[in-house]
This record gives structure tokens, sequence and C-alpha cells, in this order.
């Protein structure tokens, strides 16, 4: 392939070419914003020579995630809010929140220009009017990073572990571990992507294993603990020898309580996601049996690492496997 040109860095900034020219010599005249987003394309192209120096005031990476109230989230939130501490001053972390289930608000959020960002990360539910946002503002030269979950699947790095090996790692310790063979249920939240795809892989492996225990049912308690909690009641009186249950999502704590109070409920295999307070005392109790936690903490470096890969603050590529899930006991705590 031919190496990038003026043309090319115009095109990927959004600019003209004699401000491609005026930015890579060094010119002047042209604002800030335009310098950065000059810059940032050069970067992304492999422009192959020393760029100038860009970064005289602060850098600001936006973090916008969803649902504060839960753990994993709160988790994610701290991560970011640590490893900022580490980096250089200049760089600051934003983080911030947003209404899940308002497409239409993240969207606004995402495409707002009242601050200059260096860096966009986000960890929201797919939509089509968010897709099309992250599409133009991506567009418009801003590195973006997805984390968790993926909200555009045309742009933007992925940061997360591998949902489909987790859904079938769910499948087999349930098939293989449970104290009787029979039918099997799952919850998930279907608004994420990253849910369906641990369903997949759990659908798959018991239709791939056909002995002993079958996946027959699927809840979708929209990780909210009344309506998973009503799920999950309604499969154990469906299904009297229900053998296993897969959440693979949040609300965890409402399907404890129903497991603790089911005369049934401990003869169920239980696994989880996210290591909390909830699951950690149920696994200790016996009423959980494995969590699959998906290490919020190492998704906040490598996206932070990814963003600051991209604007040039790091000569360092990271790395591009997913992330590893932890699979925790009773006897691992």
């Amino acid at each position: 392939m031919s190496k990038p040109n003026y043309r090319d860095i115009a095109r990927q900034a959004g600019v003209g070419t004699a401000t491609v020219e005026r930015v890579l010599n060094g010119r002047g005249g042209v604002r800030p914003e335009l310098v950065e987003k000059v810059i940032s394309a050069a970067r992304r192209l492999n422009y192959p020579r020393k760029l100038p120096e860009t970064h005289r005031g602060l850098l600001r990476i936006e973090a916008l995630m969803v649902r504060p109230d839960t753990t994993f989230y709160r988790r994610l939130s701290h991560a970011f809010e640590r490893i900022a501490a580490t980096l250089d001053p200049l760089v600051v972390v934003h983080r911030s929140f947003a209404e899940e289930l308002n497409p239409e608000g993240i969207a606004r959020r995402i495409l707002s220009a009242g601050l200059s960002r260096a860096g966009l990360i986000l960890a929201v539910p797919s939509h089509p009017v968010i897709a099309a946002a992250v599409e133009k503002v991506n567009a418009q030269g801003l590195p973006v990073v997805h984390v968790v979950t993926r909200a555009s699947e045309r742009v933007g790095e992925f940061i997360g572990i591998d949902n489909h090996a987790a859904g079938r790692t769910a499948a087999l310790y349930i098939s293989r571990m449970a104290l009787r063979t029979g039918p099997v249920a799952a919850i998930c939240h279907p608004i994420y992507q990253v849910h369906r795809d641990r369903i997949r892989g759990f659908s798959d492996y018991f239709r791939e294993h056909p002995a002993g225990s079958s996946f027959e049912w699927l809840g979708f308690g929209g990780d909210e603990e009344h309506f998973s909690a009503d799920r999950l009641w309604s499969a154990l009186e469906m299904y009297p020898g229900l053998a296993g249950l897969y959440n693979a999502g949040g609300a965890n704590s409402a399907l404890i309580e129903v497991l603790r109070r089911h005369p049934r409920g401990r003869d169920v295999f239980f696994v989880g996601h996210e290591l909390t307070e909830y699951t950690r005392a149920a696994l200790r109790d016996g009423i959980m049996d494995i969590v699959l936690d998906q290490a919020p903490e190492a998704q906040a470096r490598r996206a932070l690492d990814v963003i600051l890969r991209r604007i040039g603050l790091t000569e360092i590529e990271p790395d591009r496997a997913p992330i590893h899930f932890i699979t925790i006991t009773k006897e691992g705590l």
C-alpha cells in the first residue's frame, strides 16, 4: 500500500489539505482543535515522519457509563478514577453516567461539543441512535473505545471478555458439576449484545453436548431485581426439577434471595457474573456455585491504554486479546 498523503489525512480529519500542510510543517495560524484533529488523523494513518507536538493544555478523556447503582459499573468507574491518578497531570479522565434506557439522551451526550475531548470511552447499550452518534464523532477524528459492550459494530475498538466463551463456560460447569441432570434456565438483559453473545455460547454448548441436562428456558429480567426475581420464581414453578441457572447479566442479589426462599432453591446449580458483596456471601453460603468476573479494572486499564496510544502519548501498542474473565468459587475466596 502507498504511504498516506495530505489528501488522506485531510479526509480523515475533515479539513482541507492546506490546513494539513500548515499543521505538519508547523506554520501556525490553525485553531488548536483542528491541529489536534490533523495530528490524530496522521497518527491513525501511520504518516511516516515525526509529527509536531500538539498537546499544550489539558487532554480530556471522557468515560461515559450507565447504571451507577450497580456494583459492576461502580467498580469500573472507580478503576478509571484510580488509573487516572497515575497518569500525567495534563491527562484528565472525566467519568459520567447516562440513563440506560434513554438512547436519545446517550446519543446527545456522545455528540456533545461543550468541551474538547481527546478520546471517548463508552460503556453504554447498543441502539441505532447511539451507534449513529458514535460513528459521527469518530468520523470527526475522535478516538472511541467500547468497554464491556459495543455501542457500534462499525467503528471503535472493543475492550472486554470473550462473552461467547463465558456463556459456554457457564454451560460447561452446570453440565459437569450440577447435583442432578434436568432442565436448565438462563436470564439476561437483551438490549446488550454481550448478554446475547453469552446466551448464544450457553445455548451452543448444550446443543453440542446433548447428553444429561438441557437448556430449556430463557427469561428477560432487564437487570432489574423485581423482574428478574419474578422470572426465576416462574422458572422454578414451571420446572420442579430445575438443575441449573445461568444469569448472564445483573440483579444477582434478587436471584440469590429467591433461591434462599424457595424450597428447591439450594438444589439449583447457579452460575452468574461479577464478584460483589452479594455474590461473595452467596458463594460462602452455597446458594451460588460459580462467579465469572469480567475484571472491570483490567478493562479500564486497557481502554485508557488504547486511547493514550491513539492520541500519541505512548508508543506501546496495547494487547488486542480479550480480557480474561476470572472463575471464582467458594474455595477461591
